[in-house]
């Protein structure tokens, strides 16, 4: 037997790694670090100090923007997870139908159109329609472009699913809605997962569609602190921002967590 060396990492390698590593989480970790900073100045260290926390706490307009961003970006990857597996469930199980190319590249369509274009089409779709801009509109917006990506998750992942488990489910005596919800469901549940995430974070940054279709009272995080930036960058802005890096890594760590006891339940 033929055991080949484990490949090792060359000084050029290893330094094309670690600036590689510093250009993706140098800039996160100096937010992180500054927001700690008891100086007005942002990129001066004047101590170390919770003060602008306490500000930002105290700030009214900064917590009813994160407070919409994280509604909206729930409802918005919960529509989307739905919108996305629905059309990878027609992609890939309904066969070969007329205007399946179409279709496929209409739900596509948002993953590579420019995000002012989708912005100023749902505008105009709402005004036209006559429906109010507020939350809902933002999710629904959101679940637009957020749902192309959920369908290509879950249909990489169906193609490798065996169809004929649901039929040997429904010769057992289930129905369609139960087989798909005993057999198909778990089978997929890492990919919902990985799609509800990712659809979360899309519509948790978004600045550029949220401007075009939010409403009195429905202002997103991301555009606040945009329009706040514009002015000069605050120390709150460092408090926000690490905030908002930790309640994200709560939420990938308890997915992750999640994901791994329903692989290992499936295993046994």
């Amino acid at each position: 037997m033929i055991r080949h060396p484990s490949p090792r990492l060359g000084f050029a390698h290893l330094t094309a790694l670690t600036f590689g590593l510093a250009f993706l989480y140098l800039p996160i970790l100096l937010v992180v670090i500054f927001s700690f900073n008891a100086s007005k100045l942002v990129t001066v260290w004047g101590g170390f100090s919770l003060h602008w926390y306490g500000v930002l706490f105290s700030n009214s307009a900064y917590l009813e923007a994160a407070v919409n961003s994280l509604k909206i970006a729930t409802l918005a990857a919960t529509l989307a997870t739905a919108l996305g597996t629905l059309g990878a469930l027609a992609l890939t199980r309904l066969g070969r139908f007329p205007g399946r190319q179409i279709f496929g590249g209409l739900l596509l369509a948002p993953m590579v159109l420019p995000e002012v274009i989708l912005g100023v089409s749902a505008l105009m779709l709402f005004v036209t329609l006559g429906i109010e801009r507020g939350l809902p509109s933002v999710a629904v917006a959101h679940a637009t472009f957020g749902a192309a990506y959920v369908l290509v998750i879950i249909q990489s992942k169906l193609v490798t699913l065996d169809p004929n488990l649901d039929a040997a489910a429904r010769d057992l005596g289930a129905g369609p809605v139960m087989a798909f919800l005993l057999v198909t469901v778990p089978s997929l549940l890492p990919a919902l997962v990985a799609g509800w995430l990712l659809a979360f974070t899309l519509s948790l940054d978004d600045v550029v569609v949220a401007s075009f279709v939010n409403g009195p009272g429905a202002t997103t995080l991301p555009v606040r602190v945009y329009s706040a930036v514009r002015l000069g960058v605050s120390p709150e802005i460092n408090a926000i921002s690490t905030i908002m890096l930790a309640i994200v890594g709560i939420v990938v760590i308890a997915a992750s967590l999640l994901q791994k006891q329903a692989l290992m339940r499936n295993r046994r």
